[in-house]
């Protein structure tokens, strides 16, 4: 458990350069990789179409609609996000102006709605244009990192790869065991979520750790 925390454990909102808190604009950009993250797409090609769009500017909701389609299409062709790119565009707008007028644009809004179900937040999430049932787990998998009260949040993504490392699939088994492995707290849930993701996606990691175990 160690190992895999050690060395996989980075979240994917670390990789996109979010430096996420309980704030409106890094949990809006926690959403937008969300987003992009839930496609049918490698996940480097994810976090560099997200890094694109908040490099030109569209890291809040208010600038993303205020961006325009071709400038939005061309962040994400800029990231390679090209099979996607014109439909994402569209949505990121009428997602952006969805969080705008029932939220204020401040997701924390919804927190308070969902006031700690996580049925209700997850509903929530999924009002949103281009987030479905995946890009809800992946946006509550990171996010418990600032909000405790859906922790241990263990979606089956990340349920697969423990599964493929032999480790147990209850989820507060794993958040013990990762306890254990780090009892001084500097991993938390959404690192251990983001360690098995990773080992679900990919084999070479799960054959390098069973191998040293």
């Amino acid at each position: 458990m160690e190992s895999l925390l050690t060395e996989h454990g980075r979240t994917f909102a670390d990789e996109a350069g979010i430096r996420l808190r309980d704030t409106p604009q890094p949990l809006y950009q926690l959403l937008v990789l969300s987003h992009l993250l839930s496609a049918r797409i490698r996940g480097s090609v994810a976090v560099a179409a997200a890094q694109a769009l908040f490099a030109h500017g569209m890291r809040s909701p208010r600038r993303m609609l205020e961006s325009t389609w071709q400038q939005r299409v061309d962040a994400l062709g800029e990231g390679g996000y090209r099979r996607y790119d014109e439909k994402t565009a569209t949505q990121l707008a009428d997602g952006a102006e969805l969080l705008l007028d029932e939220y204020g644009g401040d997701l924390r809004r919804l927190r308070r709605w969902a006031d700690g179900d996580l049925d209700a937040l997850r509903s929530g999430l999924r009002r949103t244009p281009g987030i479905g049932p995946a890009g809800a787990d992946i946006f509550l998998r990171e996010a418990q990192a600032v909000w405790p009260e859906t922790a241990p949040y263990l979606d089956k993504k990340a349920l697969q790869g423990a599964e493929k490392l032999g480790l147990p699939t209850s989820p507060e088994k794993l958040a013990g065991l990762a306890e254990q492995a780090r009892p001084s707290g500097r991993h938390g849930p959404a690192v251990l979520a983001a360690a098995l993701v990773r080992a679900a996606l990919d084999k070479d990691i799960v054959a390098d750790l069973r191998a040293r175990a």
